[in-house]
């Protein structure tokens, strides 16, 4: 082909990808994807997060931060506390340097959840990493997105507090000391 040929067919050509890239630059923009969105594509299910969410960042190592409205709980098989921002390191299956996200258990003790993983593939289950203690859940508990409480009332505080209401009428507060009466041997007072 000739020298002019060439330039010819570019100067043709030329019209047709200046539309075509100015086409795709007056497109509208794709929206970010959700938090809830995201989750599923790392194998994680959408409702381990509230749907309080406001706001989140997720860089390309995986180190993410998730800003609430505000602090709040959710029941599951454990009441479950969100602070108003969470963040930690997101892979394919786990969410690992977790902060921001607390478990009661034992009636008023509350600990840290360090990791969050999933088996891969998947299977019926997912695992908390609380301290040292692994616990093995029922991952359908966590496929739909809840709406967060501003208090935590769980089964067990509510018979905790009419057992409460039962024996407060045998327990004496004498300077901030608990002072047990009536046979009752023990009792906790939350703080």
């Amino acid at each position: 082909m000739a020298p002019n040929s060439k330039l010819h067919c570019f100067l043709l050509l030329f019209p047709l990808l200046n539309l075509c890239s100015s086409s795709t630059a007056t497109s509208t923009p794709t929206p970010n994807p959700t938090v809830y969105e995201i989750l599923p594509k790392y194998g994680l299910p959408s409702g381990l997060l509230p749907d309080s969410v406001t706001n989140y960042t997720l860089s390309e190592d995986g180190k993410f931060e998730v800003t609430l409205e505000k602090p709040c709980y959710i029941e599951f098989d454990y009441t479950v506390y969100y602070e108003k921002k969470i963040s930690g390191k997101l892979s394919i299956g786990s969410i690992t340097d977790l902060k921001g996200i607390q478990v009661q258990r034992l009636f008023f003790l509350w600990f840290d959840v360090d990791e969050i993983r999933v088996d891969l593939p998947p299977s019926d289950s997912i695992y908390f990493t609380v301290g040292i203690i692994n616990k093995k859940l029922d991952v359908d508990q966590f496929l739909t997105v809840r709406s967060c409480k501003d208090k935590a009332v769980s089964l067990r505080q509510v018979v905790q507090c009419e057992f409460a209401s039962k024996v407060f009428a045998s327990v004496l507060l004498i300077n901030d000391a608990i002072l047990i009466v009536e046979g009752v041997t023990s009792f906790v007072i939350p703080n």
